[in-house]
Order: C-alpha cells, then sequence, then structure tokens
C-alpha cells in the first residue's frame, strides 16, 4: 500500500547538473540480455500525435487468461447472501478503515467489509505489539462483523496488511531481501518460498490479506520505493510475478490455492507508479503504447496465477489520477483481461480524484474502484456520503452490486465465511512459525543470492575466516538499517536491534563464523583499532525510508555526511585492505567510496538474515569458497549522480556498471579508477530534513521576524533581532554546534517574535500532508516559557498560521531533549496552502524561553491525528 508519502527532497533546489567526462567502463562479464515484455500478439500500435490522452484503449491491450474460472456454487452462494443486503450493509463492504481509526465495537454498527493497519498501526496502538496481540485484535473485529441483531447476512470482516518483505508488522518474523535484492537473484522458485513463508507467518497472526507483491517497474531511481521494484525491466517482474502469488495465495486448481496456509495476495499499484519520475504519487507522463509494454509488466501473468485483489495506484497517467481512470480500471484491468477479484484503494487516494475529497468519491466507485481504503477519524462521513450516493443513484445500482459480488467472490474464494474465528483456523496461534529456522534459513539464502559483487580488486575476496577482521562502519551491527523500510514501522526508523528478536547482524553473522574457524573479528564502528586487522569490512549506506520520506533529488549518496567515505579512506590509508558492503534501497553514485575501497559489494536491504551477508564475504576454515556471488544488477548503476533515470532500452545509455553486470570469484574483473567530480550546482538532498546538523537545506535561511523592525537573516552561527528581543546562538548536541539556542527577553503582551526558516522557492506539501506526516522538531527546554509559545508555517506572503504548544513545553523536562509533533493537516486545516509552503517550520514566543532546536523534519510520527497543538 502507499501509506500515503511523497518524501519532502525539496527537490525544488534542484538544478541543472554540468555533465562531466565519464569514467572508462570497468572491465565486467557480458551481462546476459534481458528481454522487454513485447506487445500482445496481433496487437496494432496506434499513433501518438499531438497531446497525451489518459484514455485507455482496451483492445490494444493483452487479453488474459483469468484464473481461477468461476464457481457455480460460489457465484449461486453469493446470490444468496446479496439478496439478504440492503444498501447499507453493501456499503459497508466497500469501506475499508485504518485499525488506528476504529474499533471492533464500530463493526457492531457499521458493517464494514475491511479494516487494515497502516504503517505505523500496531494493536492498542502499539507498532511492537507481539504476534498474539495481532490475533486477539483479529478476533475481536472478526467478532464483532458478523454480530447481527437484524436478519440481515453475517459476512467477515478481512484484514489487509502490508507484509511487503514477510509479515514486517510483527517483531520476530523473518524479513526477507526488498525486491530490489530478489530482482539481482534471478530465482523465480526462490520467489515462489517467500510468498508461501510470508503467507505462513502472516496466517498465523490471524490476518486473511497482504497488500504485495509490488510489479512496478522503476525508471527513475530518485523514487523513494525504487527498492520495492524488482527490476527497471518489465521483463523480471513478469517471470517473478506468478511465483509470487502462487506462493502467497497457492497454486489455482489444486487443494493449495487459498488454503489455511496461504493468504489474499494483492498485485500493485496499477498501473504505471514506477514512471513518475522519481516523484511519489506524481504522473507517469508517456504514450499508451508504454504504458502498456513497459508498467504492464508482470500484471498478465499474476492475474492468470489468480490473484485476487489489485491495489489502484496513487500516481496519475497523463494528468488524470488512476483512482478515477474508468478506462484502466474497468476497460482494460476487468474487462479486456477479465479480472473478477476486486480492486482496493490506496490509502485515501481516492480523494485525490477530480471533484473528490477524502470522505466523498463516488467518481472513484464508478470508474472501477471496488473498496475504499481510508485513514481518519471521518470514516462514518465517507460511510454516509457514499450510502446517500447509492441511494440516490449516483452510483449506479448495477455498479454497487458488482462490486459488492467481487468483494464477496474474494471472501469465499479464501474460506473467511467457512473458517471462524482467526484464532481457530488452521495455522493461527502457532507462534513458533514467526521466526521459524527453515523460514529463516530461506531468507539466509535469498541474502546470499540477491547481493552483487562490484568490484573485487586482487581477489581480496573471499576472506579467510581465521584471520584477524575488523568490522566497522554504521550498518554492521544495525538491523534496522540492513532491514530498511516497512520493518515494524512504516518507514523503519524508530525501532532497535533490540527489536528484531530472530534477527542476525552482518556483524554477528561475520563473528560467528570467524569464531568458529578460529580466527578474530573485532566490532570497531568508528574503524580504530590497536592492531592492524589482515582486512576491514565497512558496512554502510542509507538509512531507512519508506515512500516519499525516500523521495530524493539525485543519486548522490550522502551529499551533506562525508564520514563513511573518511572512514574507508582513514583504513585505506593505513594499509589495510578494504571490503565495503554497501546497504542501498537503489543504485547510487558512489564513485568515491568504490575508490576508496579494495572490494565493494551492494548488498541493497538484505533484512533480517546477516549471516547470509557473511556466507558470501568469507571462505571455508579449510580455505575452500563457500559460496561464489550469483547476483546480478536488475538496475542499471550510475556513473554520475545525475543519471537518475538509467535504463537499458534509453537513449544514449551510459551506465557505470550495467544491467546484468555482476562479478564471480570464479570470473573476476577489474575496476579502474573512477572519477570523482561532483557535478557543478548539484542540490543537496534534504530527505525531509529542514533543519540538521547546525544549517538549514541550500538556498534557505534561517530569518528572525519582530514585529515592527527589519527581518534578519542569519549568516552566521548567531544573530539578534533589532530589538534585542531573541537571540540565536550556536549550542552543541550530538557534534560541535549542530544545535541552535532561542532565547526570548519578552515583550508587550501582543508582540510575538519569531524565527522562521524560509525560502523564497515554495514547497509542495500536499502529498506529505494527505500522507499523514507531521512537522517533528527535536526540542530542549533550557527555561521554562512565561507566555504563550507557537509552531507554524507560512505559505506564500500570508502571514504564519499557527498552533499553540504552551502545555507541550510546559511539561517538558528542562535541559533534556523531546520531540514536539503537529500534523501537517494541522497547519492545512488553518489555512495553510500545502501547495505553496514558503516557511515550513516557524516557531514564535510573546515572553522569556530559553529553548535549543537540534532537528526539524517533514517525517512520519506516532501521534493521533486529532492532536492540532496542546
Amino acid at each position: 500500500m502507499s501509506t500515503g508519502f511523497s518524501t519532502l527532497t525539496l527537490a525544488l533546489l534542484l538544478q541543472s547538473a554540468a555533465t562531466v567526462p565519464p569514467p572508462p567502463t570497468a572491465t565486467a562479464p557480458t551481462a546476459a540480455p534481458v528481454r522487454a515484455t513485447p506487445s500482445a500478439p496481433g496487437v496494432r500500435t496506434p499513433a501518438q500525435p499531438g497531446p497525451l490522452s489518459a484514455v485507455a484503449h482496451p483492445d490494444l491491450w493483452p487479453a488474459v487468461a483469468a484464473r481461477p474460472s468461476r464457481d457455480p456454487a460460489v457465484e449461486a452462494r453469493i446470490d444468496a447472501v446479496i439478496k439478504r443486503m440492503s444498501i447499507a450493509d453493501k456499503v459497508g463492504q466497500l469501506i475499508q478503515v485504518d485499525i488506528a481509526s476504529i474499533t471492533p465495537d464500530d463493526l457492531r454498527t457499521y458493517k464494514l467489509g475491511s479494516i487494515l493497519n497502516g504503517g505505523n498501526s500496531g494493536p492498542g496502538g502499539d507498532d511492537l505489539a507481539p504476534p498474539a496481540a495481532w490475533l486477539k485484535l483479529a478476533d475481536a473485529f472478526y467478532d464483532a462483523s458478523m454480530a447481527r441483531s437484524d436478519a440481515g447476512p453475517s459476512i467477515p470482516v478481512i484484514w489487509g496488511t502490508d507484509a511487503v518483505h514477510g509479515n514486517n508488522n510483527i517483531p520476530g518474523a523473518t524479513l526477507f531481501p526488498h525486491n530490489i535484492g530478489l530482482g539481482a537473484a534471478h530465482d523465480r522458485e526462490l520467489m515462489r518460498e517467500i510468498g508461501h513463508v510470508t503467507a505462513i507467518e502472516t496466517a498465523a497472526a490471524g490476518i486473511d490479506w497482504t497488500f504485495a507483491p509490488t510489479l512496478a517497474v522503476v525508471r527513475d531511481d530518485r523514487w523513494g520505493r525504487t527498492y520495492e521494484s524488482y527490476s527497471e525491466e518489465p521483463a523480471i517482474p513478469a517471470d517473478y510475478a506468478g511465483a509470487v502469488i502462487e506462493g502467497v495465495q497457492g497454486i489455482v486448481g489444486t487443494k493449495s490455492f487459498l488454503a489455511p496456509d496461504h493468504v489474499i495476495a494483492t498485485t500493485k499499484h496499477f498501473l504505471g507508479d514506477g514512471g513518475t519520475g522519481g516523484r511519489d504519487q506524481g504522473d507517469t507522463r508517456v504514450p499508451e503504447t508504454v504504458l502498456r509494454d513497459v508498467h504492464l509488466g508482470g500484471y498478465p501473468a499474476a492475474i492468470e496465477a489468480g490473484t485476487q485483489s489489485v491495489m489502484a495506484s496513487f500516481s496519475s497517467w497523463n494528468g488524470a489520477k488512476m483512482h478515477g481512470n474508468q478506462s484502466l480500471l474497468t476497460g482494460v484491468l476487468k474487462d479486456r483481461m477479465r479480472f473478477d477479484g476486486f480492486v482496493v484503494g490506496d490509502w485515501n487516494g481516492h480523494g485525490q480524484v477530480d471533484g473528490c475529497t477524502n470522505e466523498s468519491c463516488a467518481a472513484a466507485i464508478n470508474a472501477g474502484l471496488d473498496m475504499f481504503m481510508y485513514s481518519g477519524d471521518a470514516w462514518k462521513t465517507l460511510y454516509a456520503n457514499t450510502l446517500k450516493q447509492a441511494q440516490s443513484g449516483e452510483i449506479p445500482a448495477a455498479r454497487l452490486d458488482d462490486a459488492v459480488r467481487r468483494i464477496l467472490r474474494v471472501k469465499f474464494r479464501a474460506g473467511t465465511f467457512d473458517r471462524g474465528r482467526p484464532s481457530s483456523r488452521a495455522l493461527a496461534g502457532k507462534m513458533t512459525l514467526i521466526g521459524a529456522a527453515d523460514h529463516r534459513a530461506i531468507a539466509r539464502r535469498a541474502v546470499r543470492e540477491s547481493l552483487v559483487l562490484l568490484k573485487n580488486e586482487g581477489g581480496l575476496l573471499p576472506l579467510k575466516p581465521s584471520a584477524t577482521i575488523l568490522v566497522a562502519g554504521g550498518g554492521a551491527d544495525n538491523i534496522p538499517q540492513q532491514a530498511g523500510g516497512w520493518s515494524l514501522t512504516w518507514q523503519g526508523t524508530g525501532t532497535t536491534k533490540a527489536n528484531f528478536p530472530n534477527a542476525e547482524s552482518i556483524w554477528s553473522g561475520i563473528d560467528t563464523a570467524v569464531r568458529a574457524a578460529g580466527g578474530t573479528a573485532t566490532l570497531s564502528a568508528d574503524g580504530s583499532f590497536t592492531k592492524k586487522p589482515d582486512a576491514a569490512i565497512v558496512v554502510f549506506g542509507e538509512e531507512p525510508y519508506a515512500e516519499f520520506k525516500g523521495d530524493r533529488p539525485t543519486l548522490e549518496y550522502s551529499p551533506e555526511d562525508k564520514s563513511d567515505l573518511a572512514l574507508l579512506r582513514k583504513l585505506k590509508a593505513a594499509g589495510v585492505p578494504v571490503v565495503a558492503v554497501f546497504l542501498s534501497g537503489r543504485p547510487m553514485w558512489v564513485n568515491a567510496e568504490l575508490n576508496a575501497s579494495d572490494a565493494f559489494v551492494a548488498a541493497f536491504l538484505p533484512g533480517s538474515e546477516g549471516g547470509g551477508v557473511a556466507d558470501l564475504l568469507l571462505r571455508k576454515p579449510d580455505g575452500a569458497v563457500a559460496n561464489d556471488f550469483r547476483g546480478t544488477l536488475s538496475f542499471s548503476w550510475p556513473r554520475r549522480p545525475d543519471q537518475y533515470v538509467l535504463n537499458r532500452s534509453d537513449p544514449g545509455y551510459d551506465p557505470l556498471f550495467a544491467l546484468g553486470y555482476g562479478l564471480r570469484y570464479a570470473k573476476p574483473g577489474s575496476v579502474p579508477r573512477l572519477d570523482e567530480t561532483r557535478p557543478a550546482g548539484l542540490a543537496a538532498s534534504a530527505n525531509g530534513t529542514v533543519f540538521g546538523k547546525g544549517r538549514v537545506p541550500e538556498g534557505w535561511s534561517l530569518t528572525l521576524v519582530e514585529p515592527g523592525q527589519a527581518k534578519v537573516r542569519m549568516s552566521g552561527a548567531t544573530a539578534t533581532t533589532v530589538a534585542k528581543r531573541l537571540t540565536v546562538t550556536a549550542v552543541d548536541r550530538r557534534r560541535q554546534e549542530d544545535a541552535r539556542r532561542f532565547s526570548w527577553t519578552g515583550g508587550p503582551a501582543t508582540t510575538r517574535t519569531d524565527a522562521r526558516i524560509e525560502s523564497d522557492r515554495p514547497l509542495d506539501l500536499t502529498r506529505e500532508s494527505n500522507g499523514e506526516l507531521s512537522l517533528v522538531v527535536d526540542v530542549r527546554v533550557d527555561r521554562p516559557a512565561t507566555g504563550a509559545v507557537s509552531l507554524g508555517m507560512a505559505s506564500g506572503d500570508a502571514a504564519p498560521v499557527t498552533v499553540p504548544t504552551t502545555k507541550m513545553l510546559a511539561g517538558a523536562k528542562p535541559g533534556a531533549w523531546q520531540q514536539v509533533i503537529v500534523p501537517l493537516q494541522c497547519f492545512a486545516g488553518r489555512g495553510v496552502d500545502m501547495a505553496h509552503v514558503t516557511a515550513p517550520f516557524v516557531i514564535a514566543a510573546d515572553a522569556t524561553l530559553d529553548l535549543a532546536v537540534s532537528d526539524v523534519k517533514i517525517d512520519s510520527a506516532p501521534v493521533p491525528m486529532t492532536r492540532c497543538g496542546d
């Protein structure tokens, strides 16, 4: 699912990058050819003159042998249920609500069709709730959905979850590599096994349905969801789709299909989500032939394998939102390709359709959406509006019945009418299945197959485990970082190693193997040592992120922090052979890091089984090669940071490492020294950061505003307003002068002096607001306020719109850092034009206050959406 989100990358700061001379191409094994998905046999490619159309022509799309075929007995049961349903019952089936906004008791009155847990929604508001708590809540929702005090039918609710790389919401579950790594494995049968393990661990917690697999064909690697894609080429998801669906759901025509050890699968996001120019929820502007031949990718195979749900994309096609595109949702998907499961929306995505809001959108249902995915406390308003639209005929009765029939068909096929409470089902409650040893063994194998060896000068790898090995870098003993986004929390942040009880860090895997061989492994995050090691393994890379928090303006790795590069260079200068293990959700420009390493491994996001990395880096105790690399790139690797559109079929294709590249121990290659020149004018990636490490993003300013006086724009670490009511000085938190202290001396009761971060180039935060992100500020109260304090935002030339934070700060422990969190929807609801935000952070006080600020971000945060300030 897209839990709504398009990162604050501050992409408006991106300037045109200068062209730099390309370095010599690395010698490498010849890449195996990857076939593009051909047009359907007999399909005529139409001319595409004039403006690009957003209306599809179904007869130009492939016909699909959709499965399973309809069972007359099931259709008869559906008929019998529909005859007993009121219009209110039918409308209820069309609505899915996040568990953060609904209780089991609500389902005793409102007979909704489904619930979901969003990325930050756990039982009782606990993201780290144990498996038993999930099962208990599943029972409660099921019981409430089946309770009837009238003559209406009892229809079981189904629970959907984002089990996108294992049942990743539950502590202890097996976490597989994210899709970008699995695409490099080129192992179809492995995908089937992964799908089945995910289904088993999901069913054990009493959950019916996963929002996976993602079949996006990503064409711009700046997109924060790149790691959810198997490849930039449609052939790889086309090859994988059927196997993944069969792994999750079972095989159509056999007893395994939707048996108790399987769950409902979702193929997402229909359609073109990978073509939006690196911008989450963006617009894929391509001719219909490209949408079909590139982005359709694995959908035909998924439909033939029996996928029971398809999720509509947040994105648009040629300016028209997919949630409202009847020609694609109905004409292509349902009519032409004969998909007879149901289409579910994506996290209030229906509210972005022209003429719609989150609480009213008949247009999406009429276009072919069968189930709204709703987040927020006003779901009863959506229910009431949809009921009125059905009663008035704005939603035709035939369309309403078709949507209900599709939802009921899936519920009958999945056995939800017949298997009783979640806790009474075959696998439910068998918590030993979650993180089971055989499941973890499959995940470890997946790690071994998904890693790609980019460089291995002098045959440094594999290392002798009997040697003295230094293991360094922030990612070495960091399970949250190696797991990435969608790991216990939506963004994969806010967790620690201890929250993953069955997982093994990369360091732990190396240490275990080295000790077993009689060698010595030492963990030193900063790379310090007293005795020179035989080799160093440095694990580093991107911090966890998920959708649109991970969007970025370029592919430059860590432009604002070169500590990882400094570590590599320090070890190399000391004469220590260096092995770099790079954790990332996309290919990145790491020329300098490659130059500073003797061997370089693209590990992507390997998940819970860090031991799989050790399996490849180390020899057997007897010196023999234990496991050779087999992964090859399913995404082209850039030679410059501005090569974010880099696909083999593009004109002028000029990668550093081509699609299909991957070294072997048996087939080594050499990488010459690479050009490290950073193109002039290239913007740094803010990644949602408004203020951090003592500075604002390039092109922005920290400004002090005092009524009746000239603005003061800070040019150094200190500043004072004209009347000296506000002074800013540099203070330390994590490092020297990485925070600022704001000291208000007070003034007339009606005078509010503020500090704001602003720019003449406005930000569009509409998607962040819709995605329920927040303004998150790390503060330390050094002297409590004697008056009112507020946080705000400003749009255009308008005065800032603020929310009160006096009480929040009054409860802070003096001298201790804490977070103040205000949902963006609070500012939007008070009139901020979220499409033109010129000051994303304003802090104001009208009396004395000493307050330090170290970080200001637009981020996800566990705060009730009804909380707007005090």
